[in-house]
Formats: structure tokens, C-alpha cells, sequence
């Protein structure tokens, strides 16, 4: 583990490059649309907006650099998934649900299209996304899992016993799996650089090394000038808490991944994977993981979930301990990975709304929008809900009419706030260690039955 470099951003970057400064605000400036966040919902949105109506002048604001945060520390995982789905269709109906979920479906295409139009090698490979099972429980909830997303209309979906499973990939012990092909393994950071060198050809303004402090109606304010602005929008996703006033808006979740060395075609041979599958399991505190354009395992999951007062790291450094147990997940699923050397481990915020749920919004009375909430699920998420974002302020601005995606049911979602601390602090831990609990349990008692813990903590932290 000593050879493991430790945080700088991620390894995406590492093996990327950080790229060049942009100029910060010069002052005062004035826009059509400000956009708080050089991520992927800022970045998307400015393309979508800029595609559509040219002659917007538009400004994006980015507190470090485009892809500082979740957008360019992420697994890479490029899928259908959206965070609340299944509360939309309780609020709203089935019906509406379906639409959203089409509407994810479309967009893990539209994005492959995108990066092609644009000429973006973000080394994308559409091998869908597969999610094992290696308990009884486990496969309980896969099956049941599995039936759910039928039954929102995703019929091209397969179920896979132990054999076929290992057909695709051996994971140790896999007991069944769920197959969907919405889904693609990318380099995030290289999607991320092509889209902003992409929007600024378009001709839209960013600014990087811009601390947005305060957003109000028609302004961003930042300590080197307000641009003042008939639209504001606010894509900062786990960054959010640190705007004024924004505090116990959205609970920035923390995640950490590791990167091993590039693996030899002979550890390749025993765990197979050459459809390049995203991967990831049916456990509560769950993994994901990709195998990269150069053949390493990038493997994630939950360590430290939360940091007191919605704190933020600096630079993605990750605590050992966390390091190790996330090792440990690799070596489970893949033994013959015990004695590679795990090249990167850093840390991300991702945001997560009391309800789990992601919206998007624009108030028609202020300019004020904002999209986010992904709870981790951001990679496809951030392009539907920009150009959900360009729809509604072109119907607000009376350029266009109800589309429909204006008409999905995650728009303008009003979200509780999260519990000052210390309750939010005590709250996340105990249900992080609760979900811990719980895998444990299942794995040691071999029962259909998802354990009680993890049924409370769910209850408890308002997820369906």
C-alpha cells in the first residue's frame, strides 16, 4: 500500500492531466445565464442552452476547475439508474415514473451520441451494466430488484443464474445477476475536459478559480465580482452546502475509490469480464467498479460516508482504513487480485437530498434553478437533467412550450432540509454502520431475508 498515491483529485486526473487554468472573473459581469458549477450539470447545461439558442451570452462559474468534484472522481459508470424513482411513481404514479425511467434510458445513449458528434474519446464501451449476488439474500433482493425495472419498462433486461453470471464475469461466489445494456463504462475526466473545451467553442464564458459565496435572484456573487444575470442556476451537487444559506440543503455524501496496477492477460483469464460490464452488487453498503481502456479494476464504495458540518475534502485524500477495506471487496470478488498493487485511492462528495430523491427546477419568479441530488448516479443523470434545465428556460422565457421533459416528474420537487448537526452527523454514521451490520449478518446466516437493520435504516432514511 505505500506505493499507492493517495488523493490528488483522483486517478482519472492522474492519468489525464489537471488541466490548464482558465482565468478567473476579471469583475462585475453581466450574462442571459450564470451557471454556479464546471461539472457535468453545468458543463451540460451551458451546451444544451448555447445549441439551442446561440445568441445567449452565457458564464459559467467554477469555484477550482471544470471537473473538480463528483464529475471527475467518479466510478465511470455511464447508466439508467436516477435516484427516487421509485417515490415518483408513489407521488405520481407508475405512469410517470416510466416516463422518467425511458427518459434515463434515452440518455445513456444520447450522451455515446454527444461524444461522437463532438469527436470525444472519453474511452466509452457500451458493455451494460451487470449487478451480482453472492448471498441469499442478496439474490432475493436481485430477483425482486430485477422484476421492479421490468415492470418500469425495461424489457430488453436479462436474469442470470451462477453459470451464466461467470459467463460474463467470475465473481467468487456469485450466486445470480441482473443484466441491463443501458449502460457504458467511461473515462469521466476525459468526457469531462471534451465537453468544456466543446462549450467553449460554442462560445460560452468559464471562469474557473471563482468561489460562487452567495446566489440570489439574478445574482452570483463571488469575491471578485457579481454577475448579474435574468437566469441563475445553481449545479454544485455535493459542493452545495457550502453556498449561503444552503447549509442542510443537500448532504454531501462522501465515496472513495481505488485504482489497481494494469492487470496481466493471466489474472484476466481467471476473472473473464470481456464484455467490459460496469460492475456492481446487490449488497446495502454496495460497490461499483469498472475495468478500464488499460485493463485496471477501478473499484469503489462507501468508507467515512459523512464529515461533521457537510464538510468537503481538499484534494480526495482517503483515510487507510478505507483504502484496505476497499482492497478487501476487490480481493473477495476477484482472489487472484491479492498481490497487485493498488496504483490510486482518492475521495468525492456526491449529493444527497433528505428524500434520496434528484430533482431538477427552475422558479419562474426569481431565475433561480438548480438540478442535482443524484445520490451517485450523476454520470447520465447531469445531461437529462440539463437539458431538462434548457427546456424550462426556454418555456419560461417564452421560446418554447411544455416538453417532454418539462413534464417528468422529478421537475420542481420540493426537497425537507436535513437535520442540523449533530443529528445529521449521528443519523448517516449509524445508518452507514447499520448497513455494514446488515451485510455482515446476511453473509454469515445464509437467509432469503434482508435483514432487519438494513429494512429500519432504509425506513429511517426515507429511501424506497
Amino acid at each position: 500500500m505505500s506505493s499507492t498515491t493517495n488523493g490528488g483529485i483522483s486517478f482519472w486526473y492522474a492519468q489525464d492531466g489537471i488541466p490548464a487554468p482558465r482565468e478567473p472573473l476579471p469583475g462585475d459581469a453581466t450574462a442571459d445565464v450564470c451557471i454556479v458549477g464546471g461539472g457535468f450539470t453545468g458543463l451540460w447545461t451551458a451546451y444544451y442552452l448555447k445549441k439551442a439558442v446561440p445568441f445567449l451570452n452565457i458564464t459559467v462559474l467554477e469555484g477550482k476547475f471544470c471537473g473538480y468534484g463528483a464529475s471527475g472522481r467518479n466510478g465511470g459508470w455511464l447508466y439508467n439508474g436516477i435516484a427516487g424513482r421509485d417515490a415518483y411513481a408513489l407521488k405520481h404514479g407508475h405512469d410517470a415514473a416510466v416516463r422518467l425511467q425511458q427518459a434515463m434510458n434515452d440518455t445513456v445513449a444520447e450522451v455515446v451520441r454527444v461524444a461522437a458528434d463532438e469527436t470525444i474519446d472519453a474511452d466509452i464501451h457500451r458493455g451494460g451494466v451487470l449487478e451480482v449476488a453472492y448471498t441469499p439474500a442478496q439474490l432475493a433482493r436481485l430477483k425482486d430488484f430485477h422484476t421492479t425495472e421490468i415492470a418500469f419498462g425495461e424489457m430488453d433486461r436479462t436474469l442470470h443464474g451462477a453459470r451464466e453470471t461467470a459467463e460474463r464475469v467470475r465473481v467468487t461466489g456469485a450466486v445470480g445477476s441482473t443484466w441491463t445494456p443501458h449502460g457504458a463504462r467511461l473515462h469521466p475526466v476525459k468526457l469531462l475536459k471534451g465537453l468544456a473545451a466543446a462549450v467553449e467553442a460554442l462560445g460560452v464564458t468559464i471562469h474557473e478559480s471563482t468561489p460562487v459565496t452567495e446566489i440570489k435572484p439574478k445574482h452570483a456573487i463571488t469575491p471578485y465580482g457579481t454577475v448579474r444575470a435574468p437566469y441563475v442556476l445553481r449545479c454544485t451537487e455535493g459542493f452545495t452546502a457550502g453556498l449561503k444559506g444552503q447549509r442542510r440543503t443537500w448532504l454531501p455524501m462522501n465515496s472513495s475509490m481505488i485504482a489497481t496496477e494494469p492487470l496481466p492477460a493471466s489474472v484476466w483469464d481467471t476473472i473473464g469480464w470481456e464484455g467490459r460490464e460496469t460492475l456492481g452488487d446487490m449488497a446495502h453498503a454496495y460497490m461499483y467498479a469498472q475495468r478500464t481502456a488499460d485493463d485496471r479494476i477501478a473499484l469503489g464504495g462507501r468508507g467515512v460516508p459523512y464529515r461533521y458540518g457537510s464538510r468537503t475534502d481538499n484534494d480526495g485524500r482517503t483515510q487507510p482504513a478505507t483504502i484496505a477495506a476497499l482492497r478487501d471487496i476487490l480481493v473477495r470478488f476477484f482472489p487472484t487480485t491479492a498481490g497487485v498493487r493498488i496504483d490510486h485511492a482518492w475521495s468525492g462528495v456526491l449529493g444527497v437530498p433528505r428524500d434520496w430523491c434528484a430533482t431538477v427546477t427552475l422558479d419562474r419568479s426569481t431565475g433561480l434553478g438548480w438540478a442535482g441530488g443524484y445520490v451517485g448516479s450523476g454520470v447520465a443523470t447531469t445531461n437529462l437533467a440539463a437539458r431538462t434545465l434548457r427546456d424550462l428556460i426556454q418555456q419560461d422565457s417564452g421560446q418554447g412550450g411544455p416538453t417532454d421533459l418539462t413534464t417528468l416528474p422529478w421537475v420542481n420537487h420540493k426537497v425537507r432540509k436535513w437535520e442540523p448537526e449533530p443529528l445529521r452527523w449521528l443519523g448517516v454514521h449509524t445508518l452507514y454502520a447499520a448497513y455494514r451490520t446488515a451485510d455482515r449478518q446476511e453473509s454469515r446466516a445464509r437467509t432469503t431475508t434482508t435483514h432487519r437493520l438494513a429494512r429500519t435504516a432504509n425506513r429511517i432514511a426515507g429511501r424506497h
